[in-house]
């Protein structure tokens, strides 16, 4: 009897065993689903994917996309947007800031579209009033003897650049059926087309812009055909072409050449063309003595053609041919010229002004000077 009594009580401890077994089991995959979730919810709030690879939905975005955008529902959505976004989005009659993931495909439109953001030195900034501290000369230095004197050498100057700026806008349409559509991509739709228009205004700003509720291009600047140790700062220098409103008639690449070597050698490292299509044309034509083409097409697919070994940049928005044009820049541009970007960009929906089609009103704060008037140089097309 005690016998089995104990054999039932072994068998009874075993069951026990067994339940606290499975119950641990279940415990360890509670937690272990539960560390997933919260590394795949931080994933998403760092951008990265989660842990399976499988893209996370984003609250934010899809609240954007599908309550504001396609439907024009806003309650509740100005908390969501700030979370994934920035601080500053504002109410509805100044926009709402745009989900990061939509920002960034604008931002690539503009530097796939925008010939001078994709060359030029590009911050972000979270006020209108940037400043930045250029050096102006340079540091002075001499040898003396182990024992002699040193005297004191100048120190450098600053100069504080505060690139001019303006709202720029774009206002893209669509009708409310292709919003109700699914299938349509509203997202990437509305990225590509505020991309594209910003990029159209931005062109012509960073080349001739006045500065005045807009960047300060650099064919703004004052162009003169001092060298660089006597021209004041702020003024870029010019090279004649050697005729009036178009190229020497006898071996013009001559004067391509003079314009490369005005630029000075630390410079000439990143350097590259920057004219209209039109330009680019003419200079394609030139031959060296033994019949050699200046211009070489990129070797592979997507690498810029060369002229003269450095790449050339189309920008339609330079000027054409014309008497005392400055129709040909060659620089780095990276060193020269800055574009100030403020904060993200806000879009305002707008389905009343012109029914039956919804507006998009997206703007941003853009800004762009030169910082270095050293590093750009300028064919002016003239006798002299």
């Amino acid at each position: 009897m005690d016998i089995e009594m104990e054999v039932k009580a072994d068998a009874l401890d075993g069951a026990f065993d067994a339940v606290l077994a499975a119950e641990a089991v279940d415990e360890l995959k509670a937690s272990v689903s539960a560390l997933k979730a919260q590394l795949d919810a931080q994933a998403v709030a760092s951008g990265r994917l989660p842990l399976d690879g499988a893209k996370a939905a984003d609250p934010a975005r899809d609240a954007f996309v599908e309550r504001y955008l396609r439907r024009g529902i806003d309650a509740n959505l100005v908390g969501l947007v700030e979370m994934k976004s920035l601080s500053g989005a504002s109410g509805g009659e100044g926009g709402y800031a745009v989900p990061r993931e939509i920002d960034g495909a604008i931002a690539s439109t503009l530097t796939s579209l925008s010939p001078i953001r994709r060359i030029a030195s590009v911050v972000q900034t979270g006020t209108s009033g940037y400043r930045k501290l250029v050096a102006t000369g340079a540091t002075e230095a001499g040898w003396v003897g182990e024992s002699a004197a040193r005297p004191e050498t100048d120190t450098r100057s600053f100069a504080e650049i505060a690139p001019p700026g303006g709202e720029l806008y774009a206002n893209p349409a669509a009708s409310q059926a292709m919003l109700d559509d699914a299938m349509f991509d509203v997202e990437a739709w509305l990225a590509d087309e505020i991309g594209r228009e910003f990029a159209v205004a931005e062109g012509s700003a960073f080349v001739g812009g006045n500065g005045t509720n807009r960047p300060k291009g650099f064919l703004s600047y004052t162009a003169t055909n001092e060298a660089d140790s006597v021209r004041d700062f702020g003024e870029l220098q010019y090279v004649a072409s050697g005729a009036a409103g178009a190229f020497a008639a006898s071996n013009p690449q001559d004067k391509l050449v003079d314009l490369v070597h005005s630029l000075r050698a630390p410079y000439r490292q990143g350097a590259c063309w920057v004219m209209n299509s039109d330009t680019l044309a003419r200079i394609r034509k030139f031959k060296t003595s033994d019949g050699a083409f200046i211009w070489q097409p990129g070797l592979v697919e997507g690498q810029a053609a060369s002229l003269l070994g450095y790449p050339v940049v189309e920008a339609e928005d330079m000027p054409a041919l014309a008497a005392d044009s400055l129709s040909i820049a060659f620089g780095n541009f990276r060193a020269g010229y800055l574009v100030a970007d403020r904060g993200e960009t806000r879009i305002l929906r707008d389905p009343f002004s012109n029914k039956p089609f919804v507006h998009f009103y997206a703007t941003k704060r853009v800004g762009g000077a030169i910082i270095d008037s050293n590093a750009i140089k300028l064919m002016k097309f003239a006798a002299s």
